[in-house]
């Protein structure tokens, strides 16, 4: 009989809701199903770096699935981006992890850095699958990545909580949500929220307009106003200087132009923590198990992807470097102006 493959698995970069599903999903799969043997390395690449790891078993994988964080625990080290020396000494450090633990695969969970960070893996010579996770919804050539649909229903719960308050004290409130360079957490939790305005990366906005609409609306009889801010928005060089964060400067700039008494409220890692939702719960475990028959297929160099609404995947090398960012004429960003919807550029 062949022997069973063994495979390891890490999480790498920020955490968020849906980690430990889709290490059930990869790991019990691959268990049960396919008879291989698993570990899981400690935080990240720096697990794979030194070789610090955990035997997974299906008794160890039970419970998890509904639990926020990463049993694994994770970092944002990026081996393969350092100084060449050091670079070279960390590729063979992970080599000979592999190689001593008798790795057949490595599966990378993560964002855009650890997709890219596994592509330079697998052109190592080492088979990788990646699985992706992220809150900002950017990683390019999936339509979701599992901890969106979490931090979504953070950022909407939170808005939702600040139409009472901005009501009560006749107020503007200025909310900045996560997401990066990417729109697509503002731009969904402003659509399900209800925001007066939504300010996101992708679509430049004028201050001066922004003040505008906020006093017409006043002026009609608004008694208050929410505005929603990507955290990435394109900020003047005096914000950048003050070290001032997107919502602040925003909710500063609102208060100087229209008079009107304004507050900003920051989410920030509330975002990322937390139980999982039912969605991302069943997404996170269906790319996990999606990867795990990648494996027993020997298809490496692959990420999982959510196409439609099947389970797919695609080269490693097509997404790595690559961000998925909201297109202007996105049907949400058409569907919200429909609905009265600034975004600050008319």
């Amino acid at each position: 009989m062949a022997q069973a493959k063994r495979i390891g698995i890490l999480t790498s970069g920020g955490d968020c809701p849906g980690l430990n599903a889709a290490i059930r999903g990869v790991g019990k799969t691959a268990i049960r199903t396919f008879g291989m043997e698993a570990i899981g390395f400690i935080n990240g690449f720096q697990g794979l770096v030194s070789g610090e790891h955990v035997e997974l078993s299906e008794e160890s994988l039970s419970g998890i699935l509904t639990m926020g964080g990463t049993i694994l625990g994770t970092s944002r080290e990026k081996p393969f981006k350092a100084e060449p020396g050091d670079v070279g000494r960390k590729q063979e450090q992970i080599l000979a992890t592999i190689e001593r633990l008798r790795l057949d695969c490595v599966v990378c969970i993560g964002g855009n850095g650890t997709m890219k960070t596994a592509h330079k893996l697998s052109k190592t010579g080492a088979n990788v699958v990646g699985i992706p996770k992220t809150i900002d919804n950017d990683v390019w050539g999936t339509d979701l990545s599992f901890g969106y649909d979490s931090a979504l229903n953070v950022a909407t719960e939170a808005i939702d909580r600040l139409h009472t308050t901005a009501n009560s004290h006749r107020r503007i409130m200025v909310v900045e949500v996560m997401g990066h360079g990417a729109g697509w957490l503002a731009l969904s939790s402003g659509l399900a929220s209800g925001g007066d305005v939504v300010l996101i990366p992708e679509i430049a906005w004028d201050e001066a307009l922004v003040a505008r609409f906020l006093k017409d609306r006043a002026v009609r009889g608004k008694s208050y106003s929410i505005v929603v801010v990507a955290e990435g928005i394109a900020l003047p060089a005096e914000a950048t200087a003050q070290g001032m964060s997107a919502g602040r400067w925003v909710a500063k700039r609102i208060s100087e132009l229209t008079g009107l008494e304004t507050r900003e409220t920051i989410l920030g890692y509330t975002q990322r923590g937390g139980s999982p939702t039912p969605m991302d719960r069943i997404l996170a475990t269906r790319l996990g198990t999606a990867a795990a028959g990648l494996i027993a297929a020997g298809d490496y160099g692959k990420m999982v992807a959510l196409q439609g609404t099947e389970i797919t995947s695609i080269p490693l090398k097509d997404t790595a470097g690559r961000v998925k960012t909201v297109p202007p004429d996105h049907a949400l960003v058409r569907g919200s102006r429909l609905l009265g919807t600034c975004f600050g550029d008319a």
